[in-house]
């Protein structure tokens, strides 16, 4: 408890770590690109404030304050807080059921509900939750952020035309309203967005060292002044109140903050998704490790004093991040230069903020929602992932017609849901060698063996999948009658729970019935470790977990049945196959019992001993010729099984000893030799057996 504790607190001391190692060589980069990115939110912060239904000023606290606590605590060195495009059209949704926009009761619940937003943050962050965000998936982030874009685009139809539209409107009622008002459209304000969105896009063709929504701002306010279109009814933005920001009066409401629990929640999550994402796309170029809990942290005590300071809820901006990576921004005194930047600059440039048309405004926000649609990404997904397309459009549509807060929270459960379905059942796919045998493929109709299974296991093998992966095993093995060994790979199995290792029992059992087994390669370490806590290993042995080079290999030689490769299979799966005599018989031959009793058996001592007497046995070889010539017992003869009928009366009468590779045609052989006195006996082991004896073997030139 202690140390967690200690290690709680340690989130708090970011700013005295970011002092004592700050180096002084950046600080002239991070003042100039302070300053620079200043510039772009002071503009910024008024639009998005309007955005949210809430007076300019309030974005402009929020510039002021968040951003500089926002650096100050986070873990990037250059992700901006402070208000956002999402945060900003997400708190008018939270707050329309509310009060009314623009009173004073809309206004104070926007710094509450900044203040709540940030205490679940906060929470989050002090808890190490951090990991958290990564359950959420880029396709609900792609299609929330596009269809915020798209919300945020024709919300502000009616700013640029002054048609009388009610704020917060879904799309088809705007358009409707749009289209029955034509006759209403203010034509000079239309005219200076539209100049402002083409002035944007324009200037990045000529330069992109300036910021282009300030250059457009400077432009067309200049322009509105000289000619003095406020007379043609141009909307400016009015009067700022200079100076720092006031105390929130915030009410202490029980009823209110009920309320307002699900929109904090909403508000937290999104900001922690888009303030975590945007730093690690800035990092992936500076290189810096971006440590999760300690920016939930800063996001927390960012909106918190937002929300303490007259502001509202606030996240990290992409577009002021990349600024202050081009600008040449190297710590996160860039993120408090830029805060004290607005400061500075609403006292300094009081007089020209008012002057700012709100057509202007408006185009640069068109333009800002435009770039979060991401056409790339949202291709990317529908190339990679139909689940995945699926909760993107359902995530896009929903953010279309519902609530912001419940558009994104299905989203998530719905990416959640899928996650869970999609480990839930992993593939468990039947695998044969290629046509080099150098890799393994799904076999899709492709002939396999009929003793072998080789399958692999694509996910996790815990709770919730076990019945999927049992069912799919259980099911090739039924399609697969004649299969006794399974020969699992195991390299994409990272977790096996308790259950898991109860459905490999099951699968075992059911192999074992057959007179077959269980085998394993390419185990992980957490997979080993729990088969090995459990006893399933020790159950097991370790003979049954197989080196995967050399795995087929000794299946084929020491546990396979050959009589079943040579006579009754014509199939060549394994590279062992391809050299394997093949003598097919009409009909299978079944391991033999004889007289309700399994053959005699002779060790391979005990041959030798009885061999080196004076009236040895006569031993029959009933393998293939080229596997005898390879190596045979001295004084053995060759008599393959599918020739033994044929010779069965030509044998000698005296006693006779049945060999071959491990025992298994010999078991046969003594099957079809059944009435003969006396009774064959079948060397134990066969040659195998007779190899690790290490006794004398004969081999003849071929």
């Amino acid at each position: 408890m202690y140390d967690y504790m200690r290690s709680a607190l340690t989130l708090f001391a970011q700013p005295v770590r970011l002092f004592r190692t700050y180096p002084l060589h950046a600080l002239r980069s991070d003042f100039f690109a302070g300053i620079t990115v200043g510039l772009v939110l002071l503009p910024q912060s008024l639009a998005f404030a309007i955005l949210g239904g809430l007076p300019p000023v309030v974005g402009l606290y929020s510039a002021m304050v968040a951003t500089i606590v926002g650096a100050l605590w986070g873990s990037s060195s250059l992700l901006n807080s402070g208000p956002t495009t999402t945060g900003a059209i997400l708190t008018l949704s939270v707050l329309l059921p509310i009060a009314p926009v623009g009173s004073p009761e809309f206004v104070t619940a926007a710094s509450l509900v900044a203040v709540m937003a940030g205490i679940i943050r906060l929470i989050m962050g002090v808890a190490r939750l951090g990991m958290l965000v990564t359950f959420i998936s880029d396709a609900v982030a792609i299609g929330f952020t596009a269809g915020s874009g798209l919300l945020i685009l024709f919300n502000q139809i009616g700013p640029i035309t002054r048609i009388s539209i009610p704020l917060g409107a879904n799309i088809p009622t705007i358009v409707v309203e749009t289209l029955a008002k034509f006759d209403q459209v203010h034509w000079p304000s239309l005219i200076i967005g539209g100049l402002t969105i083409v002035i944007i896009y324009t200037i990045p063709n000529f330069t992109r060292t300036l910021p282009a929504s300030l250059l457009s701002i400077v432009i067309m306010t200049f322009i509105v002044w000289v000619f003095d279109l406020e007379q043609q009814g141009v909307r400016l933005m009015g009067e700022v109140p200079a100076g720092f920001p006031p105390l929130a009066q915030l009410p202490v409401d029980i009823q209110l903050i009920g309320q307002l629990a699900n929109g904090a929640l909403a508000l937290a999550i999104i900001g922690l998704v888009e303030a975590i994402a945007i730093a690690r796309a800035i990092a992936g170029y500076t290189g810096q490790r971006i440590d999760s809990n300690q920016e939930f942290v800063g996001q927390g005590l960012s909106n918190i004093a937002a929300g303490i300071f007259s502001g509202m809820p606030c996240s990290g901006s992409f577009n002021r991040s990349a600024l202050a990576y081009q600008a040449g921004g190297k710590t996160a005194l860039t993120g408090v230069i830029s805060g004290i930047t607005v400061l500075i600059g609403t006292s300094l440039l009081n007089e020209i903020l008012t002057i700012i048309p709100r057509p202007v405004l408006a185009g640069t926000l068109m333009v800002a929602a435009l770039g979060m649609v991401d056409h790339k990404a949202m291709a990317r997904v529908w190339r990679s992932s139909r689940g995945e397309t699926a909760i993107m459009v359902a995530t896009l549509a929903l953010t279309l017609t519902l609530p912001l807060q419940f558009a994104i929270l299905i989203g998530v459960v719905t990416s959640l849901g899928y996650y869970l379905i999609r480990t839930a059942m992993p593939r468990v796919e039947a695998v044969v060698p290629d046509s080099e045998f150098r890799h393994w493929e799904a076999a899709h109709g492709k002939p396999m063996c009929p003793q072998l299974l080789v399958v692999d296991l694509q996910g996790d093998l815990y709770f919730g999948a076990v019945n999927h992966v049992e069912e799919q095993l259980l099911g090739l093995l039924e399609r697969q009658r004649s299969v006794r060994y399974l020969l699992l790979r195991m390299h994409s199995v990272n977790q096996c729970d308790v259950s898991g290792i109860r459905a490999l029992e099951t699968i075992r059992r059911t192999l074992r019935v057959r007179g077959g087994d269980l085998y394993f390669v390419r185990v992980r370490a957490s997979v080993m470790h729990r088969m090995q806590i459990s006893g399933f290993y020790e159950q097991l042995g370790a003979e049954r977990f197989l080196d995967e080079d050399k795995a087929i290999e000794f299946l084929f030689h020491r546990v396979l049945d050959p009589a079943v490769c040579i006579y009754e299979c014509d199939r060549r799966v394994f590279r062992e196959c391809q050299e394997l005599p093949k003598q097919l018989l009409p009909g299978p031959v079944a391991l033999p019992l004889l007289d309700g009793k399994p053959p005699a058996q002779i060790t391979a001592r005990a041959l030798w001993e009885q061999l080196h007497t004076a009236q040895p046995p006569q031993v029959i070889d009933v393998r293939e010729p080229r596997e005898f010539q390879r190596g045979h017992i001295p004084g053995a003869r060759n008599i393959p099984l599918a020739q033994l009928p044929l010779h069965r009366e030509h044998l000698p009468t005296g006693p006779l000893v049945l060999v071959c590779r491990s025992g298994r045609r010999s078991l046969r052989a003594a099957a079809l030799l059944a009435g003969r006195t006396p009774p064959p006996l079948v060397l134990e082991g066969g040659m195998l057996a007779w190899e690790a004896a290490n006794l004398l073997e004969a081999v003849e030139e071929f």
